[in-house]
C-alpha cells in the first residue's frame, strides 16, 4: 500500500503522488509570533514533524518550509502592552517557540522565513493581482475582488453567496464586496511600514504565505497546510490570491489538524484555558506530550486532560524500560533467535501500514507497544535460561522499537528522539570526564564520540552510570560512586538507585 493522505481540497483519502518523482515540498502556516507557544501550537508543528518524518521514512527527498508572521495586529498591540518595539516583541517570541519546540524534540523546518524579509515579493505578487484586474487600490489600501476568483470557497466549501449573505456590513464602505480582503494596508501612527506603489503601509495577513510559499517552493508544490482553524479564511484567500496570479493549483494536497478541546471546549485566549508548553514540561517529559498528542488521530480533535497526559507518561516509560532492561542483558556471540526477529517484522510491517494509512499514529503507537511486549517476553526468557541467541534478538528487537518510535519524533533514551548532545568544552561535561580519567581501572570515556565539538551525552552518561558507578559500587567505593553522582547532576542528571540497577533521566 502506497502512502495515503486525507486532502481538505477534495474531501477524501488519496494516493500521494508528488509532482516530482522521489521528491516533496511542502509547506505550513507558522505561528503568529505575539506570546507563548502553547499545546495547539505544538500539536501543529508535531503533525507535520510527523508527516516530515514519514516522507523520509519512505524515501522521499522533503523540502519543507513553515514560516513566521512577525508583523501583524496581534503583535503591534502586545508591543503596546508591553512597551517594547514591536520587532522585539515578535523576536522574543520566536526564541521561545524555537525553545519549546526544540525541547520537543520536533525538528525545524529546512527554512523558516520572516514575513518582514519578504515584503518585496508581496508587493511584486499584489502588483500583479492589481494589473489582472483581480485586486484593487483604495486610498492606500490594496484589496483583493473575490468575485473575480469564481472558485473561491473551493477548500473551505463554503459558498460566496452565504457569506455574503451573513457577512456583517463593514464601516468601510470602499470595498466593492463584503467578502474582499486587504492584501495592502495603508500606515497608520505608530505601526511599522514599507514604501509600496500605494504609498507607506505594511502588508495583509494572507498575502505573505502566497508570497513566501511560492517563493522557496514554486508556484506550484506537493504539500500545504496548518491547523484546521486556517482553513477559512487564511488558506481559502491564500489560493485565491495565488492562482488568480499563476493560473496554477496552489497546492496538490492540503493538510490540516484538528483542534486541542479543553474539557469539550476549544482551547482559546479569551476562555483563558490556553496551556503552554513550557509548563507542560515543567511536568512531564517532552516524550509523554507527544504520546498524548500521537495517541489520537491528527485529524481529530484532542481532549485534554491532566489525567491522560499522565498516563501518556506512564507510556513513555514503558518505552525507556524495555530499552534499559534490554541493555543489562549478557552480551553473547550468535545469531537472533528467529521468533524474537519475527515479531520485529510483523511490528515494522503493521507500523508502516499505520503510517501509510493517512498518518493512523494511534495504529503506529499501538504496534510499538506490540513489539514492546514481545521483547519484554524473550527478555524473561534469555533472564531464566541465558542464551546468547535469544539475547541478540532481542537487542534487534529494541533496535527496531528505537527505528520506528523515531519516525514519530518519540525517543526511547533520556535524550529524546534525536538523543542529546552537548559541546564538548562545556565545564560540568569535562568536570566529568576529567574525574573518570583518573580512574583508568574503570575504562574509558574516548569512545564514546568525543569528537572535539560536541559529545553524544546520552551515551557518556548511560557508560557512567551502569558502568563506572555500578563497578564502583561493587567494590564499596561510596566516596567516588557519590561524586559521580553530584558531576552528574551538573549535567542536569539524576540517578536513582532500584531493585535492578541505577537508572538515570535528564532534570526537568
Amino acid at each position: 500500500m502506497a502512502l495515503h493522505l486525507h486532502n481538505t481540497l477534495t474531501r477524501r483519502k488519496e494516493p500521494f503522488e508528488p509532482l516530482e518523482p522521489g521528491r516533496v515540498r511542502m509547506y505550513a502556516c507558522g505561528i503568529t509570533a505575539y506570546d507563548e507557544c502553547h499545546i495547539g501550537h505544538a500539536r501543529a508543528a508535531l503533525t507535520f514533524d510527523v508527516l516530515l518524518r514519514a516522507l523520509e521514512f519512505q524515501g522521499y527527498r522533503v523540502t519543507y518550509v513553515r514560516n513566521f508572521t512577525d508583523v501583524d495586529d496581534k503583535i503591534i498591540a502586545r508591543a503596546a502592552e508591553l512597551g517594547l518595539p514591536w520587532h522585539e516583541v515578535a523576536a522574543r517570541y520566536i526564541a521561545t517557540y524555537h525553545r519549546d519546540m526544540d525541547r520537543l524534540g520536533i525538528r525545524r523546518p529546512h527554512v523558516e522565513p520572516r514575513a518582514t524579509e519578504h515584503i518585496p515579493q508581496m508587493i511584486a505578487l499584489i502588483e500583479d493581482l492589481v494589473r489582472r484586474g483581480v485586486a484593487y487600490p483604495v486610498d492606500g489600501d490594496v484589496y483583493f475582488a473575490v468575485a473575480r476568483f469564481p472558485s473561491y470557497g473551493k477548500l473551505s466549501g463554503r459558498d460566496p453567496g452565504d457569506l455574503r449573505a451573513g457577512a456583517r456590513v463593514e464601516v468601510d464602505e470602499r470595498k466593492r464586496d463584503p467578502l474582499d480582503f486587504a492584501l495592502w494596508k495603508a500606515s497608520k501612527p505608530g505601526e511599522p511600514t514599507w514604501d509600496s506603489p500605494w504609498g507607506p503601509g505594511r502588508p495583509g495577513w494572507h498575502i505573505e504565505c502566497s508570497a513566501m510559499s511560492t517563493h522557496y517552493l514554486g508556484e506550484s508544490f506537493d504539500i500545504h497546510g496548518g491547523g484546521a482553524d486556517l482553513i477559512f479564511p487564511h488558506h481559502e484567500n491564500e489560493i485565491a490570491q495565488s492562482e488568480a496570479s499563476t493560473g496554477k493549483l496552489l497546492a496538490r494536497t492540503w493538510i490540516h489538524n484538528g483542534f486541542v478541546n479543553i474539557r469539550s471546549e476549544k482551547m482559546s485566549k479569551s476562555l483563558g484555558n490556553v496551556l503552554n508548553v513550557r509548563d507542560l514540561l515543567g511536568r512531564v517529559t517532552p516524550e509523554a506530550v507527544k504520546l498524548f498528542l500521537l495517541g489520537t488521530h491528527y485529524r481529530s480533535p484532542v481532549d485534554f486532560t491532566f489525567e491522560r497526559l499522565e498516563e501518556a507518561e506512564r507510556s513513555a516509560e514503558r518505552l525507556r524500560e524495555v530499552v534499559r532492561a534490554v541493555e543489562h542483558l549478557p552480551l553473547g556471540a550468535g545469531p537472533p533467535a528467529s521468533e524474537a526477529l519475527g515479531a520485529a517484522l510483523a511490528a515494522r510491517e503493521e507500523f508502516t501500514a499505520a503510517l501509510e494509512d493517512d498518518l493512523n499514529t494511534p495504529r503506529a503507537l499501538g504496534a510499538l507497544f506490540t513489539l514492546v511486549r514481545e521483547v519484554h517476553l524473550a527478555r524473561e526468557r534469555v533472564e531464566r535460561s541465558p542464551d546468547a541467541a535469544g539475547a541478540a534478538a532481542c537487542r534487534a528487537g529494541v533496535r527496531t522499537l528505537e527505528e520506528l518510535a523515531g519516525v514519530l519524533g518519540v525517543g526511547l533514551r533520556p535524550g529524546g528522539a534525536e538523543g542529546r548532545r552537548t559541546a564538548a568544552g562545556d565545564p560540568s561535561l569535562l568536570a566529568l570526564r576529567d574525574f573518570l580519567r583518573g580512574r583508568p581501572d574503570l575504562g574509558s570515556l574516548e569512545d564514546l564520540g568525543w569528537d572535539g565539538a560536541t559529545v553524544d551525552t546520552d551515551r557518556v552518561v548511560e557508560r557512567a552510570v551502569q558502568v563506572f558507578r555500578a563497578e564502583a559500587r561493587r567494590r564499596k567505593d561510596w566516596a567516588f560512586a557519590d561524586r559521580l553522582r553530584d558531576l552528574l547532576r551538573a549535567l542536569r542528571v539524576e540517578v536513582k538507585d532500584t531493585p535492578q540497577g541505577p537508572r538515570w533521566e535528564y532534570l526537568r
